[in-house]
């Protein structure tokens, strides 16, 4: 199936390569989620509301989405623990800025800092199991990876209100800080991998890449502020068009490109990244909004909004094992990961019954159902999509599906604040004052219901497209063999040789 690493792991040390790599995947989603909670106390310390809030969160996001899928060809390239070390210190390096800023747009740039190490350090984490690893032990690692990154994911919130509650937001990011350095060292102890072939850098398909996906997003947080019409809107929106435009045009024809698009057009491998859209569309919004609006709204700390969303994090925790075992028994894993996005779109429905004053157990039906529907498939997908590919590639895809993952978070934390503030300022009939509103510093008499009416539209429109993603994957996947995808599936990508441009090619093998 694979084409062997020039410089495969000497002994592997798997053990300690996986205890690093799942500490890395554990703590860097937290960096993600758990910010969220600190969102009122950073804007009140920092006079900061809006979209220049949001972008704490979003800016993370998006820097880590953009150059995941460049991250991941670097690794196959120059060195997968290389990649993964200097992720770390970028990281690092950022997470101190964050704790240092003192305005609004020095947090914001520190943090888009922090999301390029973080892509670094997901996209080769990845990798490094993929060659470190084979047959059932791969799976199990790639199990205990996806679980891990889901559940730091969920445990985010609920260790950063603690931290913000007793020392500060800032604490709070020296506390990452702090991980980030241990990451550093336990990298340099890891061995060296790479691809066999070392091509020049595909710098083209690189930069209009991580321009098209920045342009888009940037002009959709425009849209809610300046207008879905206005230049400020149109412009950007525009330009990222013509950019992915070329950005395709560039990837079919050089010989190294950072993304074969062959693996976009096999529609048993795409499923799965569409399933990982889906699985993180649906609970991002959450994860970010809701402790905002209960401290807002329904007299939460910080602590006890973190507290709350361990109804959603235990169930994460406790499942994938459960997906797994499920699967090895027969389960058809497309079957899995279907079940799981329809409970996620239910549990949204649910959860759009939200109202002030709401209580853990009113919360609890909601967020334990989103908490299975993501858990029960979340430790399956990453060993589905990349038992597909050989292992030179390895670094490619995974960086592929830790972009697809990253970039959910930053296009559903834009499109849904977008959404938020455009219902808000319908409402009130001020831009400001909506911003407030969302930023939950507002003290406007009717804050709390014109809240409360906008979270539900939003949720409602998060399990519309949730319950069109799971009909896409069960079309998608609904003529593959009993296990969805995997390594012994008809929809594996094979190496053969593409005389036309003399590189390796993906086909489906027959």
């Amino acid at each position: 199936m694979t084409t062997e690493p020039d410089t495969p792991p000497p002994g592997g040390r798997p053990t300690l390569t996986l205890a690093v790599v799942l500490l890395g995947l554990l703590t860097l989603p937290m960096a993600m989620s758990g910010t969220s909670v600190a969102l009122p106390r950073i804007g009140a310390d920092l006079d900061a509301s809006g979209a220049a809030l949001n972008w704490v969160v979003a800016g993370y996001f998006l820097a880590a989405s953009s150059f995941m899928l460049v991250a991941g060809s670097l690794g196959d390239l120059f060195g997968r623990r290389r990649l993964f070390a200097s992720g770390a210190a970028v990281y690092t390096l950022g997470t101190l800025g964050s704790a240092a800023a003192q305005h609004i747009v020095v947090l914001d740039a520190a943090r888009v800092v922090c999301g390029i190490g973080a892509a670094g350090v997901m996209a080769s984490g990845g990798s490094l199991l993929a060659v470190t690893f084979h047959g059932a032990a791969r799976a199990r690692a790639f199990a205990m990876l996806g679980t891990t990154a889901g559940v730091g994911l969920a445990l985010g919130p609920t260790l950063a209100g603690w931290i913000v509650d007793a020392l500060g937001w800032r604490a709070g990011f020296l506390a990452f800080a702090a991980i980030g350095l241990v990451l550093f060292t336990g990298s340099l102890l890891l061995p060296e991998s790479r691809a066999a072939v070392r091509p020049r850098v595909d710098k083209a398909g690189a930069i209009t890449f991580i321009s098209g996906l920045a342009l888009v997003l940037f002009a959709v947080t425009q849209g809610s502020k300046e207008g879905w019409l206005s230049p400020a809107t149109v412009g950007p929106l525009a330009a990222g068009a013509v950019l992915f435009t070329a950005f395709v045009r560039i990837e079919r024809r050089t010989e190294h490109p950072i993304l074969d698009l062959s693996l976009t057009g096999n529609r048993a491998f795409i499923a799965w990244p569409i399933g990982v859209f889906g699985l993180g569309a649906a609970t991002t919004a959450v994860l970010v909004f809701l402790p905002t609006y209960l401290q807002a709204t329904s007299g939460f700390t910080a602590r006890d909004a973190g507290l709350v969303l361990l109804l959603l994090s235990v169930p994460m925790l406790a499942l994938p094992p459960l997906g797994a075992r499920l699967v090895n028994r027969g389960v058809p894993a497309r079957r899995l990961l279907v079940t799981s996005l329809l409970l996620l779109a239910a549990g949204n429905v649910w959860l759009a019954t939200i109202h002030p004053g709401i209580t853990y157990l009113g919360l609890a039906g909601p967020l334990i159902t989103l908490g299975a529907g993501s858990g029960l498939s979340v430790g399956i997908v990453d060993a589905q999509a990349l038992g597909m590919v050989e292992t030179d590639r390895s670094g490619m895809a995974s960086g592929f599906l830790s972009t697809v993952r990253g970039g959910t978070g930053a296009v559903m934390l834009t499109l849904f604040g977008a959404l938020l503030l455009a219902v808000l300022e319908a409402r009130v009939g001020s831009p400001g004052t909506a911003a407030r509103i969302a930023a939950g510093t507002a003290r406007t008499p009717d804050a709390g219901a014109d809240f409360t009416a906008s979270l539900r539209i939003a949720f409602w429109s998060v399990a519309a497209l949730t319950l069109a993603l799971a009909a896409l994957v069960h079309v998608l996947l609904r003529h593959t063999g009993r296990q969805g995808a995997g390594p012994d599936s008809p929809a594996v990508l094979r190496p053969t040789a593409d005389a036309s441009h003399g590189r390796t090619a993906a086909t489906s093998r027959p």
